[in-house]
């Protein structure tokens, strides 16, 4: 855990900012047992916080049905709990229509949510997930903050148009005078947790939090990261 709040300018916190945490917490990837302590045993997260899930619930990892039981469990229980979409979640959606694409996602990790949802096709996903699937939406705003996976188109005048952007394109900077104020909080492309928290201390506006939780195979990843926004914690598990 690291404190790096000189980012958000937290100079003065009020007693009602600091009973209201919020979080955001990057790609899962069917990583369940770092998510569930992450959520319970880090960030200890309560009802009245709120949590910003950036996508990437499902794929490559083992465990993809508990991690989506563990997100709707979370909402049914009343936790102010809002996940977005990402590409994984898109190409899943996509593969019920596109053959194409069937093929794209079972290559990048697909096999492995059919497995953990001990089906053989995706056509066989019950209701209850398919809306929650079906039902995500691409970003989130709060405040001077913007939450999506990936990132945004900076070329044309309503970025929010894009959601293939959204899901699939990150950029380190924006030019667009929407994002003149914001701090952006994506993940989709993994980055070592010592860049994570490089980004931090040099206060840049775009800030990735996808620590590759699903590569502990690899030198500086393997790692689930939260955020919590106004007292610049980070906390890597």
């Amino acid at each position: 855990m690291s404190t790096l709040n000189a980012i958000f300018d937290v100079k003065q916190v009020n007693n009602q900012v600091m009973n209201n945490r919020f979080f955001a917490i990057g790609d899962i990837h069917g990583c369940f047992d770092s998510f569930k302590d992450l959520i319970e045993n880090e960030i200890k997260l309560q009802k009245n916080d709120t949590l910003v899930l950036l996508g990437d619930y499902i794929d490559r990892g083992l465990k993809s049905k508990e991690v989506i039981d563990y997100i709707i469990n979370l909402q049914e229980q009343s936790y102010t709990v809002f996940p977005l979409i990402g590409n994984h979640e898109v190409m899943m959606l996509d593969s019920l229509k596109n053959e194409k694409t069937k093929e794209l996602w079972i290559q990048n990790g697909g096999k492995e949510t059919l497995k953990s949802f001990n089906i053989n096709s995706i056509s066989e996903l019950s209701n209850k997930y398919l809306d929650f699937f079906e039902n995500l939406p691409y970003y989130y705003m709060h405040e001077n903050y913007l939450f999506v996976h990936a990132g945004f188109n900076d070329n044309i005048i309503n970025p929010f148009e894009d959601k293939y952007s959204m899901v699939w394109h990150s950029r380190q900077s924006y030019l667009n005078p929407l994002f003149a104020k914001k701090i952006i909080i994506h993940g989709h492309r993994p980055v070592t947790t010592n860049f994570c928290n490089q980004q931090l201390k040099e206060r840049k506006q775009v800030i990735n939090i996808d620590t590759g939780c699903v590569y502990n195979d690899k030198k500086g990843y393997g790692k689930l990261t939260a955020i919590e926004i106004y007292s610049g914690i980070i906390v890597s598990k």
